[in-house]
């Protein structure tokens, strides 16, 4: 059951079009990493869709309900933004309660539900105001505010974008935990955040979707096989040549390795040292390495999807 539908969603700043005509659909209880180079059209799109910015043209549905109507549905949802702000004379505590206040969540309900998000976000032996928190401790707290109505979808801007490496972690588990209970709809940029949590990415580039699908799938259809290959240098002419060569499907240079993406590893272990030999260049190490969703990414975004 999909419980984002969008269907040609589309919308314009001073006749540049930041997202254009976007389709997609979300299932319920899915978590979507929602992908894309800086000014894709990411924010803008989550922006729509949370009812703080009016598309140009085109729709969508969250839970059911045009994001045209009434709003309703903005009961029933969670929101962090990539950069949270609260009122700085406050705490932590009187701050969520401001916002449990503000969904009507009964007194008796709502303390112990703030005790228990502040647990889970980290910040529970936090008594200082806001206005001394980090912006880490921040992000923390704007995801403890996006959990507290007990939302049915939650969307994400983002959210570990700040945080330390602990706090990455705490984070991603919180945001894994909901998976079949919540639907999560998750930007970032960080895509080894995706492959831990996401079972299926949406890719946008330049305002229009390239990919939806799951994981697994774009593993399977990319993946291939990676061989990194460390070298003494790197001759002049060598890209022409590997670039020439039908099995070799990516190549990326960093210094003197060379990461390449074969269709067959034994034929490439038995090949590539004469082909580097006759370049002039030694092999100093030659591994086999897993693809990573990264390496999709950068594919499909240069590639613009094929």
């Amino acid at each position: 059951m999909a419980i984002i539908e969008i269907e040609k969603l589309t919308k314009e700043f001073n006749g540049i079009r930041a997202v254009d005509e976007l389709t997609l659909s979300i299932t319920k209880g899915s978590i979507c990493g929602f992908l894309g180079p800086n000014g894709a059209g990411k924010t803008t799109t989550i922006m729509m869709l949370v009812g703080l910015i009016f598309p140009t043209s085109g729709e969508a549905r969250i839970l059911g309900e045009s994001i045209h109507g009434k709003g309703n549905y903005l009961k029933k949802i969670g929101f962090l933004p990539e950069v949270p702000t609260f009122y700085n004379w406050i705490t932590a505590r009187e701050y969520l309660t401001f916002v449990g206040e503000l969904f009507k969540i009964e007194t008796g309900k709502l303390k112990p539900k703030i005790e228990e998000l502040l647990e889970l976000v980290g910040l529970k032996p936090e008594k200082k105001r806001i206005g001394s928190y980090s912006r880490g401790m921040r992000q923390r707290l704007g995801l403890a505010q996006a959990l507290i109505n007990d939302p049915e979808i939650v969307f994400l801007d983002e959210p570990t974008s700040a945080l330390d490496p602990i706090g990455r972690k705490n984070a991603l588990d919180t945001i894994g935990s909901l998976k079949d209970r919540v639907t999560v709809f998750f930007s970032t940029h960080i895509l080894s955040d995706v492959e831990r949590v996401c079972g299926e990415v949406a890719i946008l580039n330049k305002g229009k979707l390239i990919t939806h699908e799951k994981v697994k799938k774009l593993q399977q259809k990319f993946g291939g096989n990676c061989i990194l290959v460390n070298l003494t240098e790197i001759s002049e002419g060598l890209f022409d040549i590997l670039n020439s060569i039908d099995w070799i499907k990516g190549l990326e240079k960093n210094e003197n390795t060379i990461k390449l993406t074969v269709n067959d590893t034994n034929r490439a272990y038995y090949e590539l040292p004469k082909i580097f030999t006759a370049a002039g260049v030694g092999i100093i190490k030659l591994e086999t390495v897993e693809t990573t969703l990264e390496d999709i990414f950068v594919r499909m975004v240069m590639n613009d999807g094929n």
